[in-house]
């Protein structure tokens, strides 16, 4: 859920970009990584990309994060935590109770689950995603340091009812009012859930 989307180079998401991309840990972040800055386009797991969260003098700044957790017993990077548990479990507590991010994007994909016959579900039409009314899709989520880069993963919730036909779960989607709150390290993440944005359109994408 929610492993890919899209960034414009908008006048909204420019300078996000451009900050992230001036930062000194981006080229640091490629070569120890071995994995790609992307600042436009369709983005995807294993990515470094630009992520909102707080600077060590307490602002709001913008930084190049790689989209994923590792996790020790798992082969593939943890991509998505869920706001039901990522308070108590333990890959994520700690990040959610201090290390709250934003994931800037202009829209996210998402495969339309198919039931089957024998109760499984295949991936069907890919949809375009984004808050009814805005051009920016904020994404909450949290990020921790791993061998000293920053990475993050995708909070998810339960969807929006005219979204289940497509998935059963959605990102979490902050309006652009609720974003410093979010990332302060002192505040608190629960009282900014209500606030998050769920009237969405859609559209088929290639």
């Amino acid at each position: 859920m929610c492993c890919r989307y899209y960034v414009d180079l908008s006048p909204e998401l420019r300078p996000i970009i451009e900050e992230a991309n001036r930062s000194p840990l981006r080229e640091k972040m490629v070569a120890a990584l071995g994995a790609p800055f992307v600042a436009s386009g369709e983005v995807y797991p294993g990515q470094i990309v630009p992520v909102i969260a707080t600077s060590r003098s307490g602002g709001r700044s913008a930084f190049p994060m790689f989209w994923g957790f590792q996790v020790p017993g798992l082969r593939s990077p943890v991509l998505n935590a869920r706001v039901e548990s990522a308070p108590v479990k333990k890959t994520f507590r700690e990040s959610w109770a201090s290390r709250r991010c934003v994931i800037p994007a202009s829209w996210y994909f998402e495969w339309e689950h198919v039931p089957q016959p024998d109760g499984s579900r295949r991936a069907g039409r890919k949809f375009a995603i984004q808050p009814r009314g805005l051009d920016v899709t904020y994404l909450g989520g949290l990020y921790r340091m791993e061998n000293g880069f920053p990475v993050f993963v995708v909070l998810t919730r339960e969807p929006a009812d005219e979204l289940r036909f497509i998935h059963d779960r959605m990102p979490l989607i902050l309006p652009p009012s609720a974003i410093d709150d979010w990332i302060r390290p002192d505040s608190a993440p629960g009282k900014v859930l209500p606030l998050a944005l769920t009237d969405a359109v859609w559209e088929e994408s290639a």
